[in-house]
């Protein structure tokens, strides 16, 4: 063995320990912002479900929640850059993941909404989206035998009214978390990173842990991270009225990513090669460091939480 490979090895190691020794200090997850309600139980999250998957929310019975954030992509939107509602409407920005969503401040990409509960009724009633009014899903849900024992087992109420609906999903959607990647697994000594998933790791605090700050691996800001600024999209300016919030968004989650695609608030890159392209032009990283860091970036897949069964769908069936 020459005296170079022994350096690179001994390197690598120390590399893997410094590493480790810093993401030790991220294992402590911060206290979550939105809370479970008063309402929250077994049955009141199976509720959730129910309705999370199910067309009947929307104007034509066409599609469901579950159309545009699928549980085995992170609860995402592969399919298409932006989001397909009735009639084969299509939204003008992507459909992010749904996930640890406990954590966020703002809901939607603009941060319109502010709380969980209230983050369904955009794209309940929205017109490129589920194009629902909130009195004809009443309508639907009262009328409908399981959707009015299940309610009023939940709410003991005699009629479904529409906190009542928003609540429910939310019982299901605070329930989705992900902290079960390799990445976590290494940070509670379970596993090692290889060389290249060690100094992705280093690059990545170096240019990208500002916004995208572990565990959660996301912010509550918004930012213009170098795309050109869209006058059919200005983002947090629309809710604000602030020319200094002109092209931001919100900053996304960087757990799953690999399953999340395509990415930024309007879908326009499908892969995390264009995705390091981008950023490698503004932080100046080459080839060679991009590959590294998406190798780390891979290390934040929950392939647990991707195939969990409890988060998909199930069939609606009466409670005894």
């Amino acid at each position: 063995m020459t005296n170079k490979v022994l350096l690179l090895i001994l390197l690598s190691g120390l590399l893997f320990s410094l590493t480790l020794d810093r993401i030790k200090t991220d294992l402590k997850w911060p206290a979550p912002i939105q809370k479970k309600t008063a309402n929250y139980s077994e049955t009141s999250f199976e509720l959730g479900r129910a309705l999370f998957y199910d067309p009947i929310l929307s104007a034509d019975s066409s599609i469901s929640c579950a159309s545009c954030h699928l549980s085995y992509t992170a609860f995402a939107h592969v399919d298409h850059p932006t989001s397909h509602g009735i009639a084969n409407r299509i939204g003008k920005r992507n459909a992010p993941g749904l996930f640890n969503l406990a954590w966020r401040q703002d809901f939607h990409w603009d941060g319109g909404v502010q709380t969980l509960t209230g983050q369904a009724l955009n794209p309940l009633t929205h017109r490129a989206e589920m194009g629902e009014t909130l009195e004809n899903i009443l309508l639907k849900l009262n009328e409908h035998p399981l959707y009015a024992q299940l309610f009023k087992r939940v709410y003991k109420q005699p009629h479904i009214q529409t906190w009542m609906l928003l609540d429910a999903l939310q019982q299901f959607t605070i329930a989705l978390v992900s902290k079960e990647s390799y990445y976590d697994r290494v940070s509670r000594g379970k596993a090692r990173f290889s060389a290249q998933q060690a100094q992705g790791l280093a690059l990545f605090e170096q240019h990208c842990n500002r916004c995208h700050t572990a565990p959660l691996f996301f912010s509550n800001r918004f930012e213009q991270n170098g795309l050109a600024i869209d006058s059919s999209d200005l983002g947090r300016f629309e809710i604000t009225g602030l020319l200094a919030d002109q092209g931001k968004f919100r900053v996304p989650t960087l757990r799953n990513i690999s399953h999340s695609f395509p990415y930024m608030h309007d879908g326009r890159y499908r892969s995390l090669k264009e995705v390091l392209r981008h950023y490698g032009q503004q932080l100046a990283l080459n080839d060679s460091q991009q590959k590294d860091l998406i190798a780390f970036l891979k290390t934040l897949t929950d392939s647990t939480f991707l195939s969990n069964s409890r988060f998909q769908y199930h069939t609606l069936t009466p409670k005894p």
